[in-house]
């Protein structure tokens, strides 16, 4: 199955609809991050809420995913993770002080506003 990725303004987004074998989560993560490499967006929306758990292959992946889009200049944002995945992600090794959480994309948007008008005001003070 093909996750599809939807660019909307400055940001990408993938919901992924069920569980997916390595191969489909492999392919996501290089689909990803050549659409990274192509539009530049300044946050990439992972919806995994319809994920009801995350192996340590699967953890891997999205975190080596975060990473190289952060090099890349962009922020890695998970949507929709339920409490119990995310405690087992945390165990398997994901860093969720690399990558965000948000309860959905409204509060993601929410959340990336936030991060801007805070990066312009530390701008604002070093000048």
């Amino acid at each position: 199955m093909k996750v599809p990725i939807v660019r909307q303004d400055s940001c990408l987004i993938a919901c992924i609809p069920s569980a997916l074998a390595d191969g489909e989560l492999i392919r996501l993560h290089d689909d990803l991050i050549k659409q990274v490499d192509r539009s530049h967006p300044r946050a990439v929306f992972v919806d995994v809420a319809a994920l009801d758990v995350m192996d340590s292959f699967a953890t891997r992946t999205l975190g080596d995913l975060a990473a190289k889009i952060r090099s890349q200049g962009a922020e890695m944002v998970l949507v929709g993770i339920q409490p119990d995945v995310a405690v087992a992600a945390l165990r398997l090794g994901l860093k969720f002080d690399t990558v965000a959480t948000v309860p959905g994309l409204d509060e993601g948007l929410a959340y990336l506003g936030h991060r801007a008008r805070a990066s312009e005001e530390r701008s604002g003070a070093i000048r």
